[in-house]
């Protein structure tokens, strides 16, 4: 990644080369621990030792398949008893849907650790394109719904993907659907649907195509209790004559989904990979690698799952140029912790709760760093990249890394130092050891010696020079310190501003 700075601003340029040919080991382009930690940090949220291990002994075409493949036939969530609760259910619907919540949230954060976090990590990107707000509809039913809809369709078809979330009650809330009638049509969804769901924005469509569309919709006004279903109402619907993007007819919700894949087929195709490509490879699109994955997803009548497999098997996605490159989220920084460092957050769960405690508690310090799950910002969705660091959510990050990496080190040090075993091969050389561990939690190489020297200083610790001079030190030492040792080099690794990049 290469900047070109000006007196206003810097810009990062896309310096990758390579094309969406699949990406075949050389010499020059290694299959070695760095692009399967890439791999794994773009798709999910990194790897430990085992996997890491694994991937390197297939091939990378085959561990894509094995992910994408997997993705596809993962089970979505067991629906909850109350997944389709209205209102009249609870009795104390305050209390209870605050549970129901933590549940959803649980579930969520536990297929972010788990082996394949390939369709959780989709569902994350979906749920900030298709953007709903559960503080705005406030009920458990609904919340399951859209969540119910993200994970059956996250590698499906798009076009049956953008049909069932515009008439789910969530985004009928959030967007107004339920209000727009024929009698007061209401123009948000018809906005949103194309100018932030499928099209882009001002791409090749126009107000009076916003307001045909508004009318299209239509008739989505009928529920009988707070939390029920939303059914259709053919009454208040639109029947009349509407024109839409040129073309004259009778249109509903079924027929205008058709007109948007079939009038604007290459203008959906080219915003939905352009988000997918700055989402999982480089923030500045390129706009050639783009452009054919556009033509893929046409080809393949708008189905994701031939899209993502070409692009994660690309040469051009393993391009070191991508490596470190993005700014993790507050999810990504975390999670992508907790999985490398084998966070046990079994040790978090209280009796009595269908839910993990400690998984909550992180749920609430992402909130506060401007990542809550199921609430993004606005409809737009979190903007993401420089947005996710400032002042105050730096040292968030910084204190929800120390509470990780200490509470390993007070309930499981000898689980943090068989951790750091598995990366370092026993070795009692403490710049070997800060070495491989700096290197395996940062994206790329640091450019400066001093860190790694500083990095060496912060894991000695106490640890009297000779020790490690004559060589009696080693990390089957004391067990006390040897664990408070790797606990500080954390803590350093975690403060560095290449530990933030993915």
């Amino acid at each position: 990644m290469h900047t070109k700075k000006s007196k206003s601003m810097t810009t990062y340029l896309n310096c990758a080369v390579g094309t969406l040919q699949a990406y075949v080991p050389s010499a020059a382009s290694p299959w070695n621990d760095q692009r399967v930690k890439h791999l794994y940090r773009r798709i999910g949220f990194g790897a430990n030792a085992a996997m890491i291990e694994s991937a390197l002994a297939k091939s990378p075409a085959a561990i894509v398949d094995e992910l994408v493949d997997g993705a596809l036939s993962q089970a979505p969530m067991t629906k909850p008893v109350w997944g389709d609760w209205a209102v009249s259910d609870y009795e104390n619907i305050e209390d209870q849907a605050v549970i129901q919540y933590y549940e959803l949230i649980d579930y969520w954060s536990k297929e972010f650790l788990s082996e394949n976090p390939l369709r959780s990590k989709l569902v994350l990107f979906w749920s900030n394109h298709f953007v709903t707000r559960s503080e705005d509809y406030q009920c458990p039913s609904y919340n399951y719904d859209y969540f119910r809809i993200l994970e059956e369709n996250a590698l499906g078809d798009f076009k049956s993907f953008v049909y069932d979330i515009g008439i789910s009650p969530a985004m009928l809330i959030y967007l107004n659907g339920n209000q727009n009638t024929r009698f007061e049509p209401n123009e948000n969804y018809a906005r949103e649907l194309l100018e932030l769901f499928t099209l882009g924005r001002d791409n090749n469509y126009t107000q009076d195509d916003i307001v045909n569309v508004a009318r299209a919709l239509t008739g989505w006004n009928g529920f009988t209790e707070a939390c029920a279903p939303i059914n259709f109402v053919p009454s208040f619907h639109d029947n009349s004559s509407k024109t839409i993007f040129g073309q004259v007819g009778d249109w509903g919700y079924d027929e205008l989904i058709d007109l948007i894949f079939t009038q604007r087929r290459t203008e959906t195709a080219t915003y939905i990979c352009t988000k997918l490509y700055t989402y999982y490879v480089n923030r500045e699109a390129n706009e050639d690698i783009i452009s054919e994955l556009a033509q893929i997803f046409m080809d393949s009548d708008f189905q994701l799952e031939p899209v993502l497999r070409t692009l994660f098997k690309s040469e051009h996605f393993f391009d070191e140029a991508h490596f470190g490159g993005r700014i993790k989220s507050p999810i990504e920084s975390i999670f992508g912790l907790m999985k490398e460092v084998e966070y046990p957050i079994e040790t978090q769960q209280i009796d009595g709760d269908n839910f993990n405690q400690g998984l909550i508690n992180i749920f609430f310090v992402n909130g506060e760093m401007g990542q809550a799950l199921f609430n993004p910002v606005d409809v737009a969705g979190w903007p993401g990249d420089r947005s996710w660091i400032n002042s105050t959510t730096l040292s968030s990050r910084w204190s929800l890394a120390d509470f990780i990496i200490f509470d390993l080190f007070n309930q499981h040090k000898d689980r943090l130092i068989n951790m750091v075993k598995s990366y370092v091969n026993n070795s009692n050389d403490p710049a070997f050891i800060t070495k491989q561990l700096i290197d395996y939690f940062i994206p790329t190489i640091l450019q400066k010696a001093v860190d790694y020297e500083n990095g060496v200083m912060a894991f000695k610790y106490e640890v009297p020079e000779n020790y490690f001079q004559d060589g009696s030190w080693n990390l089957d030492w004391e067990q006390e310190i040897v664990a408070a040792q790797i606990a500080l080099l954390l803590r350093y690794i975690s403060r560095l501003p290449e530990f933030q990049m993915a």
